[in-house]
């Protein structure tokens, strides 16, 4: 299988984009339902309620409509979560938001459900992997890495690499609650389970990272 997977340009009249929003809607609840290998164009384009003639004006195959959903959702989520305001000199408050946010995000059944079909075809697959890294933890690590910049800049933090601050950060908001739902180990933690967590990773950050 060719793992080069470009998207497919398609008409960009009103008409022609909700006709690929139809489409794109009805891979999504084919892929939630069956994964990516067992599903088929055939049932694809039974969900979306297009003929397969249809279907393939805008996509060539499968891989083509599972890379534009994954580059979408993570698109979505990158202006949704990571919009920081840089000049917002309250960290505390803008790390907890962002915080629970971005771990709440993480714990819905679909996008954990998503993550696992991700990791699974990367390996045969490593276009798909590379368009959902660059367009989803790449940008949220760069969004945050900005962020402390321009707080390390004010003078509230001092940190010498954000990047790595942020990524730091973002996985210690993670810790006991991502994996244990990416495993299916158990189901999304409570509100206040997430709140509590988040909080301890932010504390810590700041112990490390607030300037003296």
């Amino acid at each position: 299988m060719n793992a080069q997977v470009q998207l497919k340009t398609a008409p960009q009249s009103t008409d022609d984009s909700a006709k690929r929003r139809q489409i794109v809607e009805g891979a999504r609840s084919i892929f939630l339902a069956q994964g990516f290998d067992a599903a088929s164009m055939s049932d694809i384009a039974r969900a979306a309620g297009v003929s397969k003639g249809t279907l393939y004006v805008y996509f060539d195959n499968k891989e083509q409509l599972f890379q534009a959903i994954v580059q979408e959702e993570c698109l979505f989520h990158a202006e949704t979560t990571f919009n920081l305001d840089p000049a917002d000199r309250d960290v505390e408050g803008t790390l907890t938001r962002l915080g629970v946010a971005y771990v709440e995000f993480l714990c819905q059944p679909e996008k954990a459900s998503a993550l696992r079909t991700v990791v699974a075809i990367a390996d045969r697959m490593p276009e798909i992997g590379k368009v959902f890294y660059e367009t989803g933890p790449a940008v949220g690590i760069a969004r945050v890495a900005d962020y402390l910049r321009a707080q390390t800049e004010a003078g509230v933090l001092a940190i010498e690499d954000c990047e790595l601050a942020s990524a730091q950060f973002m996985e210690a908001c993670k810790a006991t609650l991502v994996l244990p739902v990416l495993f299916n180990f158990r189901d999304a933690p409570p509100p206040d389970r997430i709140r509590y967590v988040v909080g301890v990773a932010v504390k810590t950050f700041l112990a490390a990272y607030r300037a003296g």
